[in-house]
This record gives structure tokens, C-alpha cells and sequence, in this order.
């Protein structure tokens, strides 16, 4: 089956208090991504958000499927998926390397597996029911960490790559994640961009960390994108070609304006990229 395919230029993270500027203002932005629960519920949003879908790419990247939880996957919410899906016809479909729920509980955060045996057996999995109740290939993305599991056994680049290969799914390659991972858990961003297949790559994302007292590193979307990321998104792009680039803000949300300048540094890194030396 064939579906659209986001192009290899930036984009941003739509957020609701933003939709009706897009709809009404139309800005010169390659293509937007949605998180798909903000819109189970239809209404106004949706009907503006299909509206926008006439004239932008659409990429919905869902961040409540948990598809890491051991109790399974929530047919209802796969259900609601899959109806938004085949009503906007999105370019990509994204979610996240994570857990969250038990039998009885659902907690409102992306928490981390262990990079495990045990682990990968059960993604792969997890993510080929997923890709078959969606009917859409997933690109799945890499988490931000507060802590290491004593189960750790395999280096996170290579968790990601395995996943891909096993399961056929592409890779959401989350920069910030790893930079964020790298300061915390004393992990290698490079070597991580470097173990991934280069095929498997199908969007980047670039956003926004904070930093606590205790030297801790949050990674909130708060807060524009730190030199260092835009220096391992110069890396990934050097080593992956140009690919779909996503500025996200989740929080301390600025003016659209102040949004679309990150975008065009983001736009001017990836048109060096395809310009032949």
C-alpha cells in the first residue's frame, strides 16, 4: 500500500494554542506533526486540523500507546489511532520506545525499558501488532533517560537498530534525547547516530532541554535548541543525508514567529546539505 512521505526539509511541532494562526495565516512551513490523542476526541480541533492537513504534510506522533508495556497494547487506543489515521492520511506515523501502563494504571509520561535482550524480543513484538492494527509502518523513537537499569546489555544505537531490522520499522532519530542521555547517563550521541542504519532513519527531531540545580538535565521542550544539538543534527545530517527535521516546543510556548526562525537554521543546515561542494 502506498502513502505519501514527509520531504526532507524542517518542520514543526503543531501545538493547539497555535492551530488557528496555521489555518488562518498559512506560513511557509514544509510539513507539521500533531500528537493524535489531542484529537480522539473530534470537534473543533479536528476540523481544523483536517483543514490544515489540505495544504501541509502530516505526520502524527503518538506519545500514549506505551507500546513497552507488558500488559499489551491498548486495543481502544488503537482503535482511535487507527480512525484519525485513515481520516487525515498522514505522511508519517511515529511513537515512542517506552512503557505506560500496568493492568490497572496509566501514567501520563514516556518511561524507559532496559536495553535488554528480554526487552528487544518484546518490542519487536509489540511493534509489528502495532504496525498490523495501524496498517502503517512506524518509525519509532529513541527516549530521554534518568536512569540506567542493571539489565542494560545493549548499547542504545544498537537496541534501535536491531528493533528496525526485526521488525521492519523505520527509526525517529530524537537528538536532543541523546545529547540529554549522554549528559545524565554518561552515554555516547555519536557512537548511538553512528550504529543506526542509515535506511532506517526516516525523520530527526531537534528540540529543547533544562537544567536543574543538581546538574540534572531535563528534557522538557521548553526552551530553544542548544548549540550542541544543532551540532549532532550537522553530525546526523553529514551522516544520513538530508531527512524530515522537526523542531518541537511542548512548553513555555513563544510566539509562531520565534518558532519558524529555529525552523529556517534547521532549513539552511539541510539545503547545505544538498548543495554539491
Amino acid at each position: 500500500m502506498h502513502h505519501p512521505s514527509l520531504p526532507p526539509a524542517a518542520g514543526l511541532g503543531l501545538r493547539l494554542p497555535h492551530i488557528r494562526q496555521v489555518l488562518a495565516e498559512r506560513p511557509a512551513i514544509a510539513w507539521l506533526e500533531v500528537h493524535p490523542e489531542n484529537y480522539f476526541g473530534g470537534g473543533a480541533n479536528l476540523a481544523a486540523l483536517t483543514a490544515i492537513r489540505a495544504d501541509y504534510p502530516l505526520s502524527l506522533h503518538g506519545v500514549g500507546l506505551g507500546l513497552g508495556s507488558a500488559c499489551g497494547l491498548d486495543e481502544t487506543h488503537l482503535g482511535k489511532f487507527r480512525s484519525l489515521i485513515e481520516r487525515l492520511e498522514p505522511a508519517s506515523v511515529s511513537e515512542h520506545l517506552c512503557w505506560n501502563r500496568t493492568p490497572t494504571e496509566c501514567f501520563n509520561d514516556l518511561l524507559p525499558l532496559p536495553y535488554s535482550q528480554a526487552a528487544l524480543d518484546f518490542m519487536v513484538a509489540q511493534v509489528e501488532q502495532a504496525q498490523e492494527a495501524l496498517r502503517r509502518h512506524l518509525l519509532i523513537e529513541n527516549l530521554s533517560s534518568y536512569v540506567a537499569f542493571n539489565e542494560d546489555a545493549i548499547p542504545e544505537g544498537e537496541f534501535l537498530a536491531e528493533l528496525a531490522r526485526r521488525s521492519g520499522c523505520g527509526l525517529l532519530l530524537d537528538l536532543n534525547n541523546l545529547y540529554v542521555n549522554q549528559h545524565n547517563l554518561d552515554r555516547d550521541a555519536r557512537a548511538a547516530i553512528e550504529a543506526l542504519p542509515v535506511q532506517a532513519v526516516g525523520e530527526i527531531h531537534i528540540a529543547g532541554f533544562e537544567e536543574r540545580e543538581d546538574g540534572l538535565w531535563l528534557d522538557t521542550h521548553g526552551t530553544p535548541v542548544s548549540d550542541a544539538v544543532w551540532d549532532l543534527l550537522a553530525f546526523a545530517l553529514t551522516h544520513f543525508g538530508p531527512r524530515p527535521v522537526l523542531l518541537e516546543r511542548d512548553t513555555h510556548l513563544p510566539p509562531l514567529a520565534d518558532l519558524l526562525t529555529e525552523i529556517a537554521r534547521a532549513q539552511t543546515m539541510l539545503n547545505a546539505q544538498e548543495t554539491p561542494v
